[in-house]
This record gives structure tokens, C-alpha cells and sequence, in this order.
């Protein structure tokens, strides 16, 4: 798989109660995007934590950077998710304990690194987030919660962001507004993304702005 930011191949999951989903091999390269599309159940959000190694799969391989994560010990992976991916859950999971700021320092402190103050400070200044550092979780908005957790996924500046429903609790402004900063940021930052989504406003928006770039794949529950 070299040459491939990130590839699958033969990938299955079965859990306890429920079908095996299966999924359809791929591989994306820097500069290219992939829309996750797909109803309720069908295994966008399941997709996703495979090829953060955050699962184990029943079946098949995931490599990301060229390595393959069957063959890593959970430390390992988690320093190749480190270097590699920054992930925007669709449950944000901030730290309700901590302010806004420590939340950004949480990425670097995952994998032992002293954080990157002047990189927090400019990223939440990018996002619009320099006035509520201090502030906690629960004083903030839906929508600010979305900008610290989309700043907390970039603040290492990863190869690849990985969102999962990123619309899910955010109106049509707010929505539009949060597209327009990640595709903005992509490109300026050469990220590449890949968006788990059955949401039209999110399918069209990302089809209008990053065009033959993208590419899509359709998900479905099998047997």
C-alpha cells in the first residue's frame, strides 16, 4: 500500500449482537477526500474508529502511512494515530474538568509531548476561540464546542482529519460556517479529509467546494 495515506482492504466487523459489516476496499492519497455516506447503522462511525486502530477489526487490514496497525501493540498505534490523524467524534468528548485550553494541550500530553503553546494560541485565534481559553465546556455553545474539539484534531497538525457526523447538532448556518473553516484549513494545511455524513447539507457543500478531488463511498450493512 505504498504511496497511500491511508488504505483498507478485506475489512470486516462483527460485534456481539448484529450483522458483520463489511466494507469495500480503498485507498486515499494526500490531496484527496472521501465523503462516508450511509443511514443510520450502516458503519460510518464503525469505519472510522477501524482506521483510527480505536477498533479491532474482524477481518482485513487498515495500513496508515504505509504501516500496517494488525501488526502494532496498542502504544504503537496510538503514537502512529498521534503523528498521523486528528479526529472530530461526532460525541465531541471534551474534558468537562478542564478549560478550553487544556483541552488543546490534551493532544500532545497523549503522546508525551510538551504542548505547543504558540500553535494553541494561533489555531485559537484561526478558529475564533482566543476570547474562551479559560473558559469550561459547559459555558460554551454547541457550536463553540464544535471549534475547540475541530481545534483539538488539528492542533498537531495531522496528514488526515477524520470527521464523524460533524453536523449533527449544529443548524444550517452553523453548519456552513464549520464546512467553510475545514476546507479552508485543508487547504491551507495540505489535510487531507474524510467525512462520515448522511446529512445532504454536509454532501452537497463538500461536493460544491472540493469538487473531482473527492471521492465517495456509499456504505451498507451485509451479512
Amino acid at each position: 500500500m505504498g504511496g497511500r495515506l491511508l488504505a483498507w482492504k478485506g475489512l470486516a466487523l462483527r460485534y456481539a449482537r448484529g450483522p458483520q459489516l463489511c466494507f469495500p476496499d480503498l485507498g486515499l492519497r494526500t490531496g484527496q477526500h472521501l465523503l462516508l455516506r450511509g443511514a443510520s447503522g450502516s458503519g460510518k462511525s464503525s469505519l472510522i474508529a477501524l482506521l483510527a486502530g480505536l477498533l479491532q477489526s474482524s477481518q482485513g487490514e487498515v495500513w496508515l502511512g504505509g504501516e500496517a496497525l494488525s501488526v502494532l501493540g496498542s502504544a504503537a498505534r496510538d503514537a502512529l494515530r498521534g503523528r498521523w490523524l486528528g479526529v472530530l467524534p461526532q460525541r465531541l468528548h471534551l474534558c468537562a474538568a478542564l478549560s478550553v485550553q487544556d483541552n488543546l494541550r490534551l493532544p500532545f500530553v497523549a503522546v508525551g509531548e510538551a504542548p505547543t503553546e504558540g500553535r494553541i494560541a494561533a489555531l485559537a485565534e484561526r478558529l475564533g476561540l482566543q476570547g474562551l481559553l479559560k473558559r469550561q465546556p459547559h459555558e460554551l455553545s454547541g457550536g463553540q464546542m464544535q471549534r475547540v474539539a475541530l481545534a483539538r484534531a488539528l492542533v498537531r497538525e495531522p496528514r488526515l482529519l477524520l470527521l464523524d457526523e460533524p453536523s449533527s447538532s449544529l443548524d444550517d448556518a452553523a453548519t456552513d460556517a464549520l464546512l467553510a473553516l475545514v476546507v479552508s484549513l485543508a487547504a491551507e494545511r495540505g489535510v487531507s479529509l474524510l467525512v462520515a455524513t448522511h446529512d445532504a447539507r454536509v454532501v452537497n457543500r463538500l461536493t460544491e467546494q472540493l469538487g473531482a478531488a473527492l471521492q465517495t463511498l456509499d456504505l451498507g450493512v451485509s451479512a
